[in-house]
């Protein structure tokens, strides 16, 4: 694959580019989207660290008293603190004192919009970095344009920063391979800090940063070691040292990149820094620090089972389907990112594992024998292009961990596609590396086309044609007519999907309607509501109620508190009594549709929404109001 020379000051500025205007097009679409559950809980939560911020700053003494620390922070305490303390800053700072958002939800959401945009300017600089400008841009669209991702980044959750930490602090450690020095282990240190105070999808790190250098080291020993030992007395396999002729001896190994040895230092941040910088910035555990991290991680470990819906059947203990995140990836990521990210895969796989493999059963094979073949093949190979960060390998690690946790059938499958989101990055920067392949391929194409048509005489007497043709394979034609091609559909998906993101599906499977048909799940977590509102504001009564079914009471609040909701309308737990209810359909609350029958005496809803004719939310009217 083709490397190139380090960023350029333009990259920097194309990825600020790519973060502001990622920014800009949640700012844009976050108005029609309501609130989802746990962002409720997550307001609240916020809140309470929000006064306690204020009461650091007006008697820093009385704030950091254990009672009082405690008190604040207990609420939520089964996530860390960093992403709601951004939260509450955005919303203190932001919202109360300069007035920036028209919605109060909005100064909630955002610091997770900015770390959204932050997480696409990284996949653009890494893709460039590692392989081209070409690989990086289309890699960010790919990853931007992922319509759950892009649902995800709208909220004040920690899904969407868990993905922009998770790969900075992956993406530390590569430049701490590549690079040396002391600068990028310090900040995989920090970073995984930050991922460990994010969300607890951070314990995966360490798991693929060590197989990741433990690989390397098998790397070096299996080729690059065995071929400094084969060199000539006198000789030795460095930069520096003239290749001998093709014909005269095997191709010499790449230099020992010495990535395995950096990764020492990497990995001793990670142990040390990281888990300081967890411990600073999430209150909390500043007292009674063993007692209650065990709480946070058997809260994890031993997760209660919320219900959904695969493939027509209702999910609630385990064992839980092997099969359902590899099914619901396909059904949800744009099948050209998939196709492209199988591309970049299978190349880095041919690039980086024949060599190895032919090394190694060389080494195995004796002198002569049915096995003497595989050393006159690891002698004609050519040795891939040195790479102390091991790109390709920690990619496909990092991707293969993540995924590797839905293999166990005790698994939860709750959250849907969010909880592998992590591995979306790594999926987009493959893609990316596959398009660069496909438009260098092209323009190979065109050049051997030219070359043909000039060799058959075919240009002569028309040269404007065959200078055109010359011209698309060297300038920036072919990629701008390939790029518009691929990031086409994504595009349009996600926007379409919007606001309707967890009810989306690829044409693969038929999208909403052939997903309904095969009995995905169409949504979770309520936040459909925001659909309804305008449906809501004319057809309540004045102070009427609204059962609210799975909505959570705060967000039902911040619909209200933004004025997205009349503020006389009334939020109820029960249908009983209620002039309107709300069903948000999922099939193990059917019973919620069925209590609205009886209660309002129809079974006929009043008001339906949701995606190209799938009904996600429905309204159900008192007959008797």
């Amino acid at each position: 694959m083709k490397r190139t020379a380090p960023l350029a000051p333009a990259d920097g500025l194309i990825a600020i580019a790519f973060a502001a205007a990622y920014v800009a097009l949640l700012l844009a679409t976050a108005g029609d989207l309501g609130y989802a559950r746990d962002e409720g809980f997550y307001f609240f939560a916020a809140n309470r660290y929000g006064a306690w911020f204020q009461a650091l700053l007006e008697a820093p003494r009385a704030a950091l008293r254990p009672e009082v620390v405690d008190a604040a922070w207990s609420v939520n305490h089964e996530h860390p603190g960093l992403i709601k303390s951004l939260f509450a800053l955005s919303n203190l700072l932001l919202q109360k004192r300069l007035g920036l958002f028209a919605m109060e939800g909005t100064s909630y959401r955002f610091p997770a919009m900015v770390l959204s945009g932050a997480g696409v300017a990284l996949v653009y600089l890494w893709g460039t970095q590692a392989r081209d400008r070409l690989a990086g841009a289309s890699a960010a669209v790919l990853f931007a344009m992922l319509p759950r991702y892009f649902y995800h980044a709208h909220l004040a959750c920690f899904d969407a920063p868990i993905v922009t930490v998770w790969a900075a602090c992956a993406y530390a450690y590569w430049r701490s391979l590549r690079d040396g020095g002391a600068l990028w282990p310090v900040l995989t240190g920090i970073t995984f800090g930050l991922a460990l105070d994010t969300k607890h999808n951070s314990w995966f790190l360490p798991i693929v940063c060590v197989a990741h250098a433990v690989a390397l080291e098998l790397r070096e020993r299996i080729v690059a070691r065995p071929a400094a030992e084969a060199a000539p007395a006198g000789q030795t396999a460095s930069a520096d040292a003239p290749a001998p002729a093709a014909e005269d001896a095997p191709a010499a190994a790449p230099p020992p990149p010495r990535g395995a040895r950096r990764s020492v230092a990497a990995l001793a941040a990670m142990a040390t820094i990281g888990p300081l910088v967890f411990y600073a910035l999430w209150p909390w555990i500043w007292r009674d620090t063993l007692a209650r991290l065990r709480e946070y991680a058997s809260f994890h470990l031993n997760h209660e089972y919320y219900n959904m819906e695969f493939l027509g059947r209702n999910y609630w203990t385990p064992p839980m389907p092997r099969a359902y995140a590899p099914v619901m990836t396909a059904a949800t990521v744009p099948a050209v990112t998939l196709c492209l990210f199988v591309a970049g895969l299978c190349a880095a796989a041919r690039e980086r594992l024949v060599y190895p493999l032919a090394r190694a059963a060389a080494r195995l094979a004796p002198e002569s024998g049915r096995l003497a073949a595989a050393r006159a093949l690891a002698a004609r190979l050519r040795p891939p292009p040195p790479d102390a960060g091991g790109t390709a390998l920690l990619w496909f690690l990092a991707i293969a961990a993540v995924y590797g946790a839905w293999l166990s059938p005790s698994t939860p499958i709750f959250g849907g596609t969010k909880h592998w989101m992590t591995a979306y990055p790594f999926i987009a920067l493959f893609a990316g590396a596959g398009f660069s392949a496909a438009v260098r391929r092209a323009r190979v194409g065109l050049r051997a086309l030219l070359v043909a048509r000039r060799g058959s005489g075919a240009t002569a007497g028309a040269g404007a044609p065959g200078a055109a043709l010359a011209a698309a394979a060297r300038g920036p034609l072919v990629p701008a007519l390939l790029g518009a091609a691929v990031v086409a559909a994504p595009i349009a998906e996600t926007l379409h999907a919007h606001p309707w993101a967890l009810s989306a599906y690829t044409p693969l499977v038929g999208g909403a309607p052939g997903a309904a048909s095969l009995g995905l799940n169409r949504a979770f977590w309520g936040y459909t509501t925001g659909a309804v509102v305008d449906y809501l504001n004319e057809h309540v009564p004045p102070r009427g109620t609204v059962y609210i079914h799975d909505t959570a009471g705060q967000a039902w609040d911040m619909l209200l508190r933004d004025g997205r909701l009349r503020r006389d309308i009334r939020g109820v737990g029960a249908v009983a009594g209620a002039d309107f209810a709300l069903y948000h359909h999922e099939k193990h609350m059917l019973g919620q549709a069925y209590q609205a029958w009886v209660a309002f005496g129809t079974t006929s809803p009043d008001h339906i929404a949701g995606l190209d004719g799938v009904p996600v939310i429905l309204v159900y009217r008192n007959q008797a109001r």
